[in-house]
């Protein structure tokens, strides 16, 4: 909930604003937002590739065409038909939270004797909306004979506490017929949709978020309708707006997660549900509440209570049984390893195993780490035949004389060993240098590029310690390869956001996603604005605001960084214009990469955009950050003299004044020189600041200083001190968009330079 609600929540509950007010207030905002996202999902998403353009991927796989056309043509039907099948929950999710926002909305408005019809009715429709998409959300699977019953009886548990605990917890008294009946069927659903989050939330997290928002939703929904049974005073209203926020919200983040397709794992098991801890601790806490409050138990609460107990205790047979077998199956397993494998096997090349028969040889260990280790081919090259032989010796030789080295695919292999993680990160560093020593093959050598992920092993469930390995093992392959990478939380995080960008980034700039925020450059004597730097913007519906330092990586990796440059161009080339027009002399400088640059029509492109828009040449400066600049020199260099011979301005950005950025400075073309505060600091043993070394080579060489990252008054004075022309930073003005910098333009007189 944001700070807005809880104000307006508090507010309500100190009678500061009227009941029923404070509750739709509390809960607009976040209803609003999530019916937003959920309408976003369920609209028309981006296109799907056709069976024409999958066919070629399918035909260099050694496929036919007519065999690559079906394949290709059954794959897209399913993914069409998937992407309708989650738009169609997104709608279905939409109008419940829809639904159940106006019922908390229309309090106000409504006459005391009809709150609680009105109430009633928004939870009857909330529930069967509910209950329509969640039956229909992707990837559902039909429950087993033996995982039916244990969900029934871990539903009767916790339903039979949660029907208790309302017991304890209503007012003494008679109670009203609908809240027995509402508060009753309340917690049957309660205890279905939250075994049902917690037993999918490994094979179908966004479903299981999905079940949990449903089951916040119609909890506060139930509270409502009993509150006005009761005739509670409305400061008590407003309590319901928590969990109908979190429950919305919720629902719109589960909703985005099946989006993607999501499919229940076939290596996944479904999470353990705390059968005994749950049921039992809420009807402890519930009695120990109405102990202290009432003072005594009724009869019927004493029945009520000892009916928690059977099946609480079936649970637990339930368990035990299910435990029985699972030694069974672990014994089994251990000896049918131990005749494929045979005795000498861990001294021998590495074993044919699926990944199946890899977490039947994991299961039972308490200790120890899986490595997964992925070989790829450098420049293009595939490793095969006698390359991949010698890999695999390698690292068989490599490994200990108790490790289980075995092979998963065609370049994937794994290495089961029980050492502990010190000792696992440094034979993962072994293996790395081991493999990556160059092949000898006829014609020359072949070089392979390593990735190895780990994962501990601590007597948790076999699959998931697989699925983080090979999470680490990807995460190794996006940071470059050649690094060995260890499994933690925030690097899963880490992945599954760089998914999002990747599926969401696609098709980014035909719907008028991206944007672009101005900061202005100023001249350090008077502080009047000379200029601006464009700056890129995502406005992601499903992701929020992603900056470029997240953004462009992802587009390089996709082939979409050209896309972007056009579009950014464009976009500042337009702005330079309209504030042209106004009589506004300023430069507007765009950020390009190295890539940009390398493209053969990059500066044709440029002049392009320049006399579209009627754009005088020195008007626009291109940025390039000087670290990358050196792994292509040479093309960079012959790009920007192309751009200056046009009148385009060329500034070098993050200048590092190192002692090879410093040599190369006379071979690139540039007019400003743009370097970070970190040189305006005193110079060390009283010598000067590097800033002014830096000033004074820039002045032999005729080329401007802009200090970027200005972010206090003291480094704006060091810079004009040290002869610095131009400066940028948030001290003197931050970035905003198009119509917040005009506005800022107006309070200067002229911003011609």
């Amino acid at each position: 909930m944001s700070l807005t609600g809880a104000a307006f929540l508090l507010a309500g509950v100190a009678g500061a604003l009227p009941g029923p007010a404070a509750a739709a207030l509390a809960v607009a905002g976040g209803f609003a937002l999530a019916c937003v996202r959920l309408a976003w999902l369920a609209g028309p998403g981006p296109q799907q590739p056709g069976p024409q353009q999958a066919v070629t991927f399918r035909c260099h796989a050694g496929e036919t065409t007519d065999t690559a056309l079906a394949h290709a043509a059954t794959t897209t039907g399913r993914r069409a038909r998937r992407a309708a099948l989650s738009r169609r929950v997104a709608a279905i999710l939409d109008s419940a939270v829809l639904v159940a926002g106006l019922t908390v909305a229309v309090l106000p408005l409504s006459d005391a004797a009809y709150r609680l019809p009105v109430a009633l009715a928004g939870l009857c429709l909330t529930g069967a909306l509910h209950v329509t998409a969640l039956l229909r959300l992707p990837g559902r699977s039909r429950l087993s004979g033996p995982e039916l019953v244990r969900r029934t009886v871990d539903v009767l548990a916790l339903g039979v506490s949660l029907v208790f605990a309302g017991w304890m917890l209503l007012p003494g008294g008679p109670v009203p017929a609908v809240a027995g009946v509402v508060a009753a069927g309340g917690a049957v659903v309660l205890a279905v949709l939250a075994v049902a989050a917690v037993a999918e939330r490994r094979r179908r997290p966004g479903a299981a978020r999905c079940h949990a928002g449903a089951a916040l939703t119609l909890g506060g929904l139930t509270l409502l309708v009993v509150l006005l049974a009761y005739g509670a005073p409305d400061r008590a209203l407003p309590l319901v707006a928590a969990p109908l926020v979190a429950g919305a919200l919720l629902t719109a983040a589960g909703a985005r997660r099946t989006s993607g397709g999501e499919r229940p794992g076939r290596d996944v098991a479904p999470a353990a549900w705390p059968r005994l801890t749950a049921p039992a601790g809420i009807a402890a806490l519930a009695a120990g509440i109405h102990l202290g409050t009432a003072g005594e138990f009724s009869t019927a609460a004493m029945a009520l209570g000892l009916a928690v107990i059977p099946p609480i205790m079936a649970g637990e047979l339930l368990a035990a049984a299910d435990q029985r077998r699972r030694v069974q199956r672990l014994a089994a397993r251990e000896a049918w390893l131990r005749r494929r494998l045979g005795p000498d096997a861990r001294a021998a090349e590495p074993v044919p195993l699926t990944r199946a028969e890899l977490v039947r040889a994991m299961a039972g260990r308490s200790g120890g780490a899986l490595l997964v280790v992925d070989l790829h081919g450098v420049g293009g090259a595939v490793p095969e035949g006698p390359v991949l032989t010698e890999a695999a010796r390698r690292l068989r030789a490599g490994s200990g004389t108790h490790d289980l080295v075995a092979r998963l695919g065609d370049t994937e292999y794994v290495v089961l060993t029980d050492a502990g993680p010190v000792l696992a990160y440094a034979l993962g560093l072994r293996l790395l240098a081991a493999l990556a020593e160059p092949y000898p093959r006829p014609g020359g050598v072949l070089r392979l590029a390593v990735s190895v992920g780990l994962a501990e092993i601590g007597g948790g469930d076999p699959e998931d310690v697989l699925r983080q390995a090979d999470l680490a093992r990807r995460r190794a392959v996006q940071l470059g390869r050649d690094r060995v990478e260890w499994y933690d939380a925030y690097l899963e995080e880490q992945l599954v956001r760089r998914l999002d960008l990747e599926r969401e980034l696609p098709g980014a700039v035909a719907r008028g996603e991206l944007d672009l925020v101005y900061q202005p450059v100023v001249a350090l004597a008077d502080r009047m604005p000379v200029g601006t730097e464009a700056l890129l913007r995502w406005r992601s519906p499903a992701l929020g605001t992603v900056l470029p330092a997240e953004l462009l990586p992802v587009a390089a990796d996709l082939d979409l960084t050209g896309e972007i440059g056009r579009w950014v161009l464009d976009r500042a080339c337009r702005q330079l214009a309209a504030w042209s027009e106004g009589g506004r002399e300023l430069w507007m400088a765009v950020n390009v990469t190295p890539r940009e640059l390398a493209a053969p029509d990059f500066v044709a492109r440029t002049a392009t955009a320049l006399a579209a828009y009627g754009v005088v040449p020195e008007r626009l400066v291109v940025e390039v950050a000087e670290p990358v600049v050196g792994g292509e020199l040479s093309t960079v260099v012959a790009r920007l003299a192309g751009l200056r011979s046009i009148g385009v301005r060329i500034a070098l950005d993050d200048f590092r004044a190192e002692h090879a950025s410093l040599a190369q400075l006379r071979r690139l073309p540039i007019d400003l020189l743009k370097v970070g505060p970190h040189l305006v600091g005193p110079g060390g043993d009283g010598q000067r600041p590097l800033i002014d070394v830096v000033a004074n080579l820039a002045d032999r060489l005729g080329v401007e200083l802009v200090v970027e990252e200005l972010e206090s008054e003291g480094q704006v004075a060091g810079a004009r001190r040290a002869g610095c022309r131009y400066g940028q930073g948030f001290a003197l003005a931050r970035p905003a968009t198009a119509e917040r910098v005009e506005a800022w333009f107006e309070e200067y007189p002229s911003t011609a330079r």
